[in-house]
């Protein structure tokens, strides 16, 4: 069974179930624990607690929450597995947190007042692109999503084969309005209509033709910033940690001292470097791990 277009309850209720476990995971709490907990607070009117209740088991027998949402495809969509696989993989250098975001994102964007295909489609493409998920995995799963019809099917099939060979905007301004419009005015034949479905609007075909031969990136800027279109999450960068002044200097100390005794353990060690200058009558630098030390002369 494939899963099926949700009403917009179990849509908010899936935004806020991504999210907190994203937060959960911050803070460093068990799976588990935040799918039994997270699950009492989601609506029972929703079918996402017993998904939950089910993912909970599952995960105790197989260590993996792809796992169950694989299996239970009426509820969860095959987009939505393959992010979280990805992210599960053992040595995966994409971040469970960012493909938790990225599935909390299209889930408020399916339960807004603005959803479209095009939209969920550039985005999840997107997602794909800005992480290096893998175009083909990631297609054949955004293929089987039930927004899209059969023409978006076969178009997306189409791009699987073809992508590499010929830009996505090339490809996206080939299935859009604006491009039906074009060839109406070229060729003065205003009854011309195209043997393929057409997928995307004026605006969007519009867009595309005036990013071909630039980096797809800025046209997905374009139609987040024309259209409303969702934007992806980037992973965040980690900060750099400053040391502490203190601990710094205490480092800096004990550095000192190892480098003693190793002379010392050689008998290389030298104490006419702490002796006093008889030439300037100056006090030699305190004895390294012990800053502070008053002057022998003063005692």
């Amino acid at each position: 069974m494939t899963s099926t277009f949700h009403e917009r309850d179990e849509y908010v209720e899936q935004a806020y179930f991504f999210r907190a476990y994203r937060e959960r995971l911050d803070e460093n709490l068990p799976a588990q624990e935040i799918l039994a907990s997270v699950s009492q607070e989601i609506l029972s009117t929703t079918r996402l607690p017993m998904a939950l209740e089910f993912l909970n088991s599952e995960l105790m027998l197989h260590g993996k929450i792809t796992g169950g949402m694989s299996r239970l495809t009426h509820y969860f969509t095959p987009f939505q597995c393959f992010v979280l696989s990805k992210a599960e993989l053992d040595r995966a250098r994409f971040d469970m947190r960012t493909g938790l975001e990225i599935l909390e994102k299209e889930a408020d964007y399916l339960a807004g007042e603005t959803v479209s295909p095009q939209g969920l489609f550039i985005y999840q493409f997107e997602s794909i692109s800005r992480n290096g998920l893998g175009y083909q995995e990631g297609l054949k799963a955004i293929a089987e999503d039930p927004m899209f019809d059969k023409g978006w099917a076969d178009w997306i099939a189409k791009i699987r084969q073809s992508l590499g060979a010929i830009e996505f905007s090339e490809m996206l301004y080939a299935r859009s309005e604006f491009r039906v419009k074009e060839v109406r005015k070229r060729t003065e034949n205003p009854d011309y209509q195209p043997s393929y479905p057409v997928l995307f609007g004026v605006q969007e075909g519009r867009i595309a033709k005036a990013n071909q031969g630039k980096d797809p990136l800025y046209m997905y800027a374009a139609l987040q910033r024309h259209l409303g279109y969702p934007k992806v999450p980037r992973p965040k960068k980690a900060r750099s940690k400053q040391i502490d002044p203190f601990i710094e200097q205490r480092f800096q100390q004990l550095e000192t001292r190892l480098k003693i005794l190793e002379a010392e353990t050689t008998g290389k060690f030298d104490l006419s470097q702490f002796y006093v200058n008889p030439d300037n009558k100056q006090s030699p630098p305190p004895f390294p791990d012990e800053p502070g030390l008053p002057d022998p002369d003063s005692l």
